[in-house]
């Protein structure tokens, strides 16, 4: 069985917002690349903020396959429906917030030097330029955020931001902005101290970055 997201997790108010109206009529998808953008979405749902009770529900309906990312699903699915919604966010505070700053900094510029608001922002805002993304109104975190990268990747599968992206332009944004440290981060939130709703988010996510990369290189290189 496939891992059913698609009805069970809604996209949250985006972290990023287009500067060029969308287009009325997207490209059709192809069910793997709606599934793609739709596990782009659930990530980016979980890791934008505290994870609303609506959500952890949805999470609960969860179901999935034998594959790495069903059985983490499965996982999640019992713990969303073991815990309660105000220890999920307690737990995300934990991870993410903090006093002064969290277990985890889930930024790109953060993994790639060490600081925060490094080359690697200043390089994705030019090519947010470049696509026609702006960040929206009211957001505070930097835009190489975990979640807005996700984002991002699930706006260029649909063909949000003006226009289709071939795969090959989704896999240049993939290989420059999340190939390099997404695959760690994930990693470090599977076997974080304080996670445990979302130490299976964490093995998803690895899982998912993983079959990115190597997806993309077969499919560029044949």
């Amino acid at each position: 069985r496939r891992i059913n997201f698609g009805s069970t997790i809604h996209r949250g108010t985006l972290n990023l917002s287009n500067n060029t109206a969308k287009s009325e009529r997207q490209e059709a998808l192809s069910e793997e690349d709606d599934l793609r953008a739709q596990l782009y979405e659930f990530l980016a749902t979980l890791l934008r903020i505290e994870p609303t009770d609506a959500v952890v529900h949805q999470v609960s309906q969860l179901s999935g396959d034998d594959s790495p990312i069903g059985q983490a699903s499965a996982t999640l699915a019992h713990l969303a429906k073991q815990m309660d919604g105000s220890a999920v966010r307690a737990e995300y505070v934990d991870l993410f917030i903090g006093v002064g700053r969290g277990e985890l900094l889930p930024y790109c510029s953060y993994y790639l030097t060490g600081f925060l608001n490094e080359k690697p922002l200043a390089n994705l805002r030019q090519d947010m330029a470049a696509i026609g993304i702006v960040r929206a109104e009211g957001v505070k975190d930097p835009e190489d955020h975990i979640a807005s990268l996700c984002d991002m990747m699930a706006g260029l599968i649909r063909g949000q931001f003006s226009r289709s992206f071939t795969l090959a332009e989704q896999a240049s944004f993939h290989k420059k902005h999340l190939a390099p440290w997404a695959e760690l981060f994930f990693s470090d939130l599977e076997s974080a101290k304080n996670a445990v709703f979302y130490a299976p988010v964490g093995t998803i996510g690895k899982a998912f970055m993983d079959i990115e990369s190597k997806s993309f290189d077969m499919e560029l290189s044949g």
